[in-house]
């Protein structure tokens, strides 16, 4: 079912393109005006759904109309895979299959640029609009330089002239265009003697040339062996490695020299023809057909002394090649030249001493235990001292000659007879072999007869390499310091290792210890080391880490070196202070530059980076900081009561360049001290007064005292009491210590002037302070005398004393000394004034009884409850009315 479905959609979107191709062509309104062309430039490898373009915005299309509009993509083109495209709104956005610009215009050059065409069909007919898109794909640097090869080899003639230049002509290729193509290169090892340019030619393609800055000599370094690399221009900067390998070519800047100018040869006379009789040897430091060596007679040696030795062209050999004359002796003398192309020949003389034969000389017969080919034995380095290498047998030996045999040559061998056989002599090693110190050696054996015969047999031990030697780091210690924030895949160092052995066995491996991070990476072959990821000084400072370095030999070998890279410090953190905001609480009247609070901050930078300095941003006339420790300090000692709390903003700066800062908010609470007595605001002095009723009840709250205190807390908590009376009966009165509320506590029997003095008092630490005031009662019906009232406030009489403490809230304290010391003068004249007192109101009942009511409304205007409300506004009429007293 879903088969016929499927091919039944795409059937019915055949004959839909159809149509709208038919309208392109047959319908009135196809003209050129219904043809438009948009670009739009994006970058490769963007997500799902980025948006490319909005073709009815760019179109300036109205939305509005009846019946919509619709774009429509032709799918039939290849382009139309990448984008998808909203069909009511024109809106392209990228599809799921992701743009690769350089799988995309892989046969486009650099200057053509990378693009992919859309055709979009706006319908219905009505506004029937072809339009033609192209998106150019823009490049990004998202492919690192590759060489085409993985080694390069440059040949370079060993008298190349300075500033010599040699094209590296397999230059490096990256996929990606302009700024993020190969921009430069550069060799991790210039050896001192090269370097590198780059040259452009005129397709903008980049060549690096080698050139030569010192005096070549192959015969010293024939070859030198390093890594180009090839950098791109993105940022960060990618980066492709190579082998370089620069032979330097011989030229003929050499010629052949003997090794001995001198030999001496004896020969007896019964030699059969083919004795070898000696062999020259002649050294050319050259290479190839430079160093090539043949060997002549010089023209001074007769034809007749040419015919009874030969000498091998090739191998310097001389050997008997006639008869020579065994009755009598003779001495020849043979010049012989090494020849070199282009070369003066070089001499040496052989002399050859013919000895009278008696008898037929001994003969050496060798047998040989090590394998042997073409007269030379072949001993591994592995073999163990004292290891049997042949045996001589010493022949044709009379027996009425004395015969000895021995070695002539140098290294680790000798000769010695075997056991007890006779003429029997065994050839072996006295020590290990070492490849790595000597290759090869060439030994003479020499049997000598009484009769003054020598024979000579010539032996070469050629020394086999085995893998006897691990490889060998340059530094077992290799320190690196990068800074942090570098760029991913960062060059930090090329190791270096060498094995003394040959072939495979010396070609030396490099890798990670199991300890290495992930974050780096070690070429195996050029042994680069690199670091694949940014590194933070802060999240780890160094990394300590093993690398190997393995042969390929079997067994193999390995050594170890330590890495240690030290990453430096860049200013890439601002300072931080421990809290987010400090609140420091001091108590008021704080001495002057005492320490506050100390602002502790920190900064997770090193060095200058990490050094920092505090200042205040705000109230530096009041305030200061240390720069260095950070401890907040006043310049004066503080008053609360002016300013409880200060907000500071504190600055961290550290040291770097550019140096980066951070701010914080410093408040400073002042913690209140008892400096303060309590103020008396009612009463407002101690000569007002108020009429009090003699018929009041007790009980009835009469006035208050109120009193505030500029402290706070405790400090501020006030306790009232009376301390001291005048007039009156003792205890007519009592004070609310907490209120102030002075009430009525026994009815009146006297008429008078009744004097409280009254002590406020706060509750501070260690010490309270206190305040006093004098509240004044007139007790009578109405004041008709107000002259004698202040006559009385003014007079300075004695007083008894009434102590009135609040029950556990005051301590008694010195202030609560008796005002009147003299107390029996006080009641005498207390008595006195009494009595005066009873026959003076007397005789002014009766007018005061006759004026009572032309005075009650005055009486009622004189009454003022003293009693203090919390709010202004009653303290104020308080006040009014206590003023018309």
């Amino acid at each position: 079912m879903s088969t016929i479905h499927r091919g039944a959609c795409l059937a019915s979107k055949g004959k839909f393109w159809a149509l709208c191709i038919l309208l392109l062509y047959t319908s009135p309104l196809s003209c050129f005006s219904n043809f438009s062309h948009l670009v739009y430039k994006i970058k490769e490898g963007l997500p799902k759904g980025t948006l490319i373009g909005a073709i009815s915005e760019d179109l300036k299309l109205d939305f509005s109309v009846d019946p919509p509009r619709l774009f429509n993509l032709e799918l039939k083109q290849i382009s139309s895979q990448y984008v998808n495209l909203n069909n009511t709104t024109g809106e392209l956005y990228t599809s799921a299959l992701e743009i690769d610009r350089e799988a995309l215009c892989s046969d486009s050059h650099e200057g053509q640029g990378c693009a992919i065409f859309l055709d979009v069909i706006i319908l219905p007919q009505q506004y029937f609009q072809l339009v033609k898109i192209k998106i150019i794909i823009e490049d990004v640097n998202d492919n690192r330089p590759y060489f085409p090869v993985d080694e390069i080899r440059v040949s370079v003639p060993e008298n190349a002239p300075v500033n010599a230049r040699f094209a590296v002509e397999q230059s490096a290729v990256d996929p990606d265009v302009g700024i993020n193509g190969v921009q430069t290169y550069w060799l991790v090892n210039d050896y001192g003697v090269f370097t590198l340019d780059v040259e452009e030619n005129e397709g903008g393609e980049l060549t690096p040339f080698l050139i030569v800055t010192e005096t070549l000599d192959r015969e010293k370094q024939a070859e030198y062996l390093t890594d180009i690399i090839a950098e791109d221009g993105g940022s960060p900067p990618l980066l492709g490695t190579a082998t370089l390998r620069i032979i330097i070519t011989d030229v003929n800047d050499n010629c052949p020299k003997f090794t001995e100018s001198q030999v001496n040869v004896t020969l007896f006379g019964n030699a059969t023809r083919g004795a070898q009789l000696a062999r020259l040897h002649a050294f050319d430091p050259d290479q190839g057909a430079n160093a090539q060596i043949t060997y002549t007679f010089s023209e001074r040696v007769t034809r007749e002394t040419r015919s009874l030795f030969h000498l091998d062209k090739v191998t310097g050999v001389i050997k008997l090649a006639g008869k020579i004359d065994t009755d009598t002796g003779k001495l020849y003398k043979l010049v012989v030249l090494a020849n070199g192309p282009a070369c003066i020949p070089d001499v040496a003389t052989v002399t050859l001493h013919v000895i009278k034969v008696v008898s037929g000389p001994p003969a050496i017969i060798p047998r040989y235990i090590a394998p042997e080919k073409d007269g030379v034995v072949s001993m591994s380095e592995s073999e163990p001292p004292f290891s049997p290498i042949a045996f001589f047998t010493i022949k044709n030996v009379d027996p009425r000659q004395g015969v000895t045999c021995l070695l002539e040559g140098t290294g680790p061998f000798r000769l010695l007879p075997y056991k007890h056989l006779k003429n029997e002599y065994l050839f072996e090693t006295t020590d290990i072999l070492d490849y790595e110190q000597q290759k090869d050696y060439e030994l003479t054996v020499v049997v000598k007869n009484t009769y003054g015969s020598v024979v000579k047999t010539l032996v070469k031990v050629q020394v086999l390499d085995v893998n006897d030697n691990a490889p060998i780091f340059k530094q077992s210690l290799i320190d690196i310091k990068v800074e942090e924030n570098n760029a991913p895949d960062t060059f930090l160092a090329k190791l270096q290792a060498t094995d003394k052995d040959s072939d495979s066995r010396g070609e030396v491996l490099y890798l990670l210890g199991s300890d290495a991070p992930s974050i780096f990476h070690l070429d195996r072959l050029t042994g680069v080391l690199i670091v694949t990821t940014s590194l933070d000084r802060e999240e780890k400072e160094t990394y300590r880490f093993m690398v190997r370095a393995v042969d390929c030999g079997t067994p193999r070998k390995e050594s170890i070196a330590t890495v240690v890279v030290t990453v430096l410090d860049r200013n890439d953190n601002s300072p931080r202070f421990i809290n987010k905001d400090f609140t420091f609480f001091v108590p008021e009247n704080f001495p002057g530059f005492g320490e506050i609070g100390v602002l502790s901050v920190t900064d997770a930078d090193a060095g200058e980076n990490g050094w920092v300095a505090l200042s205040i941003l705000n109230g530096s006339d009041i305030f200061v900081i240390d720069t260095g420790r950070g401890a907040l300090r006043a310049k004066t000692p503080l008053d609360r009561e002016q300013q409880g709390t200060y907000y500071l903003w504190i600055e961290a700066v550290d040291g770097g360049k550019p140096s980066l800062s951070c701010v914080t908010m410093v408040t400073v609470l002042l913690l209140d001290v008892n400096d303060n007595p309590p103020i008396v605001l009612f009463p407002q002095s101690n000569q007002s007064y108020m009429l009090v009723l003699p018929n009041t009840l007790p009980g009835t709250s009469i006035t208050e005292v109120y009193a505030v205190d500029r402290d706070t807390g405790m400090n501020a908590v006030i306790a009232y009491s009376i301390i001291k009376r005048k007039g009156g009966e003792p205890g007519s009165f009592d004070i609310d210590p907490d209120t102030g509320n002075i009430t009525l506590r026994k009815a009146l029997s006297n008429r008078g002037l009744y004097s409280l003095l009254v002590k406020v008092s706060d509750h501070g630490q260690p010490e309270p302070l206190h305040s006093t005031v004098l509240v004044n009662l007139f007790v009578n019906e109405t004041i008709s005398n107000e002259s004698y009232i202040q006559s009385l406030l003014t007079r300075e009489e004695e007083i008894g004393i009434e102590e009135i403490r609040p029950p556990n809230r005051l301590a008694r304290g010195p202030e609560y000394t008796e005002l009147f010391p003299c107390q029996p003068v006080l009641i005498a004249l207390s008595t006195t004034c009494l009595g005066l007192f009873f026959i003076v109101v007397s005789l002014t009942a009766y007018i005061c009884c006759k004026k009572q009511k032309k005075h009650k409304k005055k009486r009622l205007e004189v009454e003022i409850p003293l009693k203090m409300k919390t709010d202004m506004q009653a303290m104020d009429r308080k006040l009014m009315e206590l003023s018309n007293i």
